[in-house]
């Protein structure tokens, strides 16, 4: 193997050996595009955690990670004559000139609002262009995404049509309605047998709760990766905190085990006792 290759190259070769049919490693030669797609999507998550933690030196492994899913995904499609990673880059690359015609051509917009219309109309004649035959404003939005992405992926896009609360304050009220609909399907009883309804409420309850994020300009995956994280962090403090007195959290009470998690909370904000 030449070493002085760039390295992508490099990884690009270490790929086709890992798949090698004779040569190769078993668990690799097992996997297909669906069995990798798990991977692809938590690799992406772990570059988001990265940034999140303002880690470069794990952001460039992250993206090391990531970009080995791209190669492995192209390798097995160029087994099968599909296509192959320079297949990949140029479809990208031909991507990003055709859609930034104000740096790659002579259009020009006035804003970056203006760019973002002009950017969704390349794409809507692409889709066409491909024969898609679906002309609603929600029209390409994958299904394929985390369902909190999408959420917020199709309000926005029912908001440049003009469908769109004006202002947080009525969608804070929609959530406080929603809450007490869900209240109403728990008070209902026979949870088991209620649990249709309560999906759906719970369902429109967290679409809701999304929309106050976006009006917000909150984005929802950093907003509950925060949320996660501090979680942990407190969780793990009275865990500490418990062993320390000699009472492991399991052997609590509800209630004592809430005093240690509000004791957590004030050494976190450096009020501890």
């Amino acid at each position: 193997m030449d070493e002085s290759a760039r390295p992508i190259d490099h990884l690009l070769r270490i790929m086709a050996r890992l798949r090698d049919p004779q040569s190769g490693c078993p668990w690799d030669l097992e996997q297909d595009f669906s069995t990798i797609a798990p991977y692809t999507i938590e690799e992406a998550y772990e570059v988001a955690d990265a940034i999140d933690r303002n880690d470069l030196d794990a952001l460039k492994d992250e993206l090391g990670d990531l970009l080995l899913q791209v190669v492995f995904h192209a390798q097995m499609a160029g087994e099968q004559g599909a296509f192959g990673f320079d297949d990949v880059a140029a479809a990208i690359s031909d991507k990003m000139v055709r859609r930034h015609p104000h740096v790659f051509g002579d259009a020009s917009f006035a804003d970056a609002e203006e760019q973002t219309v002009n950017w969704e109309a390349i794409k809507r004649a692409e889709r066409e262009a491909a024969g898609e035959a679906d002309r609603s404003a929600l029209a390409g939005i994958s299904r394929g995404l985390p369902e909190w992405q999408r959420a917020v992926k199709l309000q926005s896009r029912a908001a440049r049509t003009g469908f769109d609360w004006p202002g947080p304050e009525p969608v804070i009220a929609k959530l406080h309605e929603e809450i007490e609909e869900v209240r109403a399907e728990f008070a209902r009883g026979d949870v088991a047998g209620n649990r249709a309804r309560l999906q759906d409420e719970i369902g429109d309850l967290l679409f809701v709760a999304a929309n106050l994020a976006r009006h917000a300009k909150v984005d929802v995956g950093a907003a509950l990766r925060h949320a996660n994280h501090k979680f942990e962090r407190r969780f793990r403090a009275m865990e500490q905190l418990a062993e320390a007195a000699g009472t492991p959290l399991p052997t609590l009470t509800l209630e004592q085990q809430d005093a240690y998690w509000d004791q957590a909370k004030r050494i976190e904000r450096g009020l501890a006792d």
